[in-house]
């Protein structure tokens, strides 16, 4: 057998397992150990059964888990609208609408955290100045439960919508004219047309977005980190926000490794059930 062709991919092979193999292995192994005692630690469930017991990791699921259901859903309609739009014949200047969306995402995800903190600060911050000029009364946004987890929201549907839109366009450009010009000879009303055909040939570049979408909720950590810093409380701390406290504060690296396991089981565990429920015949 020929060694030349491993020869030529040994170094990135040598790369892949020292800085992506033995890491993953490495924590995995290491969420079998707590950390805090040492080398003198042996190998046991404790953080695996402290996950089950804990309220931090409960609070902690439970707010990544609304910010899932209303967060996605909301951002994913709007992004099929934005889509829809932007692949419109209708719309002049269509190339300097879609880098206008597509923009924010450039921005990095510390500026704009941060300019969003500044938005919706309560003594300052413009978004109660615009409230009290119309006669509706300022919202203490960042220190009170409800609107800390609405800003997040806010905050995350801001930065993705473009981006799915974009994803979405391309799935658009991808559907053949012919089929909307076959529905319009049959008298399909344009709303028909994106009910009956639209969505139905778009559900597999809309199952990408989704299953990409859920998987980065899961890992959620620069919005509630900058921008209401967990709080208040632990109003708004999520699976990411818990394991670095636990692992970059509290250097209990075992059970921070424990935490993101069990992350990346509920992310597989959720991208199989949308592929099985929403990827038949796609």
């Amino acid at each position: 057998m020929p060694l030349a062709p491993y020869l030529f991919i040994l170094p990135y092979l040598l790369i892949f397992a020292t800085f992506w193999a033995w890491p993953i292995v490495s924590s995995f192994l290491m969420s079998f150990k707590d950390s805090r005692l040492g080398a003198a630690a042996g190998y046991g469930l404790s953080n695996w059964q402290r996950l089950l017991t804990d309220e931090f990791f409960r609070t902690a699921l439970k707010n990544t888990v609304i910010i899932l259901v209303i967060q996605v859903p909301l951002m994913l309609s709007l992004a099929t609208t934005l889509a829809v739009a932007l692949n419109s014949r209708l719309l002049r200047a269509r190339g300097l609408f879609r880098f206008a969306f597509f923009a924010p995402l450039v921005v990095g995800t510390v500026a704009y955290s941060a300019v969003f903190r500044l938005l919706f600060n309560g003594e300052f911050g413009i978004v109660n100045r615009a409230l009290t000029g119309v006669g509706l009364p300022e919202v203490d946004w960042l220190n009170q439960p409800v609107p800390a987890m609405a800003v997040i929201i806010l905050a995350m549907t801001w930065r993705w919508t473009g981006y799915n839109a974009i994803i979405l366009l391309a799935g658009l450009q991808g559907i053949p004219e012919d089929v909307y010009e076959a529905a319009a000879i049959d008298g399909a009303t344009p709303w028909q047309q994106f009910w009956k055909m639209t969505l139905p040939l778009l559900r597999p570049t809309l199952l990408f977005c989704l299953v990409l979408s859920v998987i980065g909720t899961l890992q959620l950590f620069t919005e509630p980190a900058l921008i209401t810093n967990s709080g208040p409380g632990n109003a708004t701390m999520t699976l990411g926000t818990y394991l670095y406290q636990q692992g970059f504060r509290s250097f209990n690296f075992g059970y921070a490794s424990a935490i993101a396991y069990a992350v990346a089981a509920l992310a597989a565990i959720f991208s199989f059930a949308q592929l099985r429920l929403f990827g038949r015949d796609s």
